[in-house]
């Protein structure tokens, strides 16, 4: 399945605010993206980030004692998104929120997911990976029973060398979507066999690649952003909800 030529986005150059928080706590990261989906800051945010320590996010539907085997040692954190669990390792996390009027979220929910893997995928056309959406296709990544997002796929997800590298998951409330998501640069021994893009760029950080992510942002829909910290409100926020997202009471409701 190739992917949409029509971004269905305005050429205006709108303005966007740019975050970056690298080695954010597994909670805090949380948080912050909660946080960003009920801003009172309307302008849409691109948000980049890592995880410190490594962590294991369970979807929000997902049953805790079925990932309770693979956990080990993981820290765990349960998302407000749904989909399986992701190993937060050696990867990019990338977030997106904006209003649910947006061009870029605008029509079936599905489109969305095509306009962003879609703007990901000229990305990693320009490192020399031809990743596309998953399609009809059997992905050789697919692994029964491990509760894993990257051993299950979609039509909608982006996959290269016939294995998943993005999982994505989306939340909506209150009039606004916030979009999240996984880019593998390798893959930890939870998610054995999943596409990484180290496997074709080898020195290849999560800094370089969101800068990557960003100018193709900026080319495809016509926006400029603004580097900033998140705000006062926002990290009030995540401070003050950093730990729900770890505590037993959350992750292990189901």
């Amino acid at each position: 399945m190739s992917l949409p030529e029509d971004a269905g986005v305005p050429a205006a150059r709108e303005p966007w605010r740019l975050l970056l928080t690298w080695d954010g706590e597994p909670g805090w990261n949380m948080a912050l993206d909660e946080a960003l989906l009920q801003s009172a800051d309307r302008r849409a945010v691109l948000r980049f980030y890592t995880w410190k320590p490594h962590a294991l996010s369970l979807g929000y539907f997902q049953r805790w004692r079925e990932l309770a085997p693979q956990a080990g040692a993981n820290v765990l954190v349960r998302r407000f998104s749904g989909g399986g669990a992701i190993h937060h390792s050696d990867e990019l996390t990338f977030s997106v929120a904006a209003a649910d009027t947006h061009a870029l979220f605008h029509g079936e929910v599905s489109r969305s997911y095509e306009r962003i893997h879609g703007l990901l995928a000229r990305v990693f056309a320009e490192l020399g990976v031809r990743a596309a959406l998953r399609g009809e296709q059997a992905l050789l990544s697919e692994r029964a029973g491990t509760g894993m997002c990257f051993h299950h796929s979609t039509p909608l997800d982006l996959a290269w060398d016939g294995k998943k590298g993005v999982g994505s998951a989306q939340r909506r409330r209150g009039g606004r979507v916030l979009h999240h998501g996984s880019i593998k640069l390798g893959a930890s021994a939870l998610e054995e066999g999943v596409a990484t893009l180290r496997a074709r760029v080898p020195a290849l950080e999560p800094a370089a690649l969101a800068e990557r992510v960003r100018g193709e942002w900026e080319r495809t829909l016509g926006c400029t952003f603004a580097r900033e910290e998140p705000s006062a409100l926002e990290l009030e926020h995540a401070r003050a909800r950093a730990a729900f997202y770890r505590s037993d009471e959350f992750v292990r409701r189901r």
